[in-house]
């Protein structure tokens, strides 16, 4: 089971990739909810890491997901302002 959880965190990264790529323009606007996204769910899996290990997976997957988006934020190839 624990390959399978292993599996899961690995494919978060390119998910992060391709999201980040799908939404450039919210890179720079979200920055701040994608920043409070992945402090919250650090937090979280820290409480749920003694109780459950599927929500402990989850909530890692979604810290991989948005840390990648905070990531390419400063990248400028990747973050586009939004066209107003």
């Amino acid at each position: 089971m624990m390959i399978f959880y292993l599996l899961i965190l690995v494919l978060a990264i390119p998910t992060g990739f391709v999201i980040a790529k799908l939404a450039h323009d919210e890179l720079i606007d979200g920055f701040i909810y994608i920043k409070l996204l992945t402090e919250i769910s650090f937090v979280f899996m820290m409480v749920f890491s003694f109780y459950d290990e599927v929500i402990t997976v989850s909530l890692g997957f979604i810290i991989i997901v948005s840390y990648i988006s905070l990531l390419k934020r400063y990248d400028k190839r990747w973050a586009k302002p939004r066209n107003r």
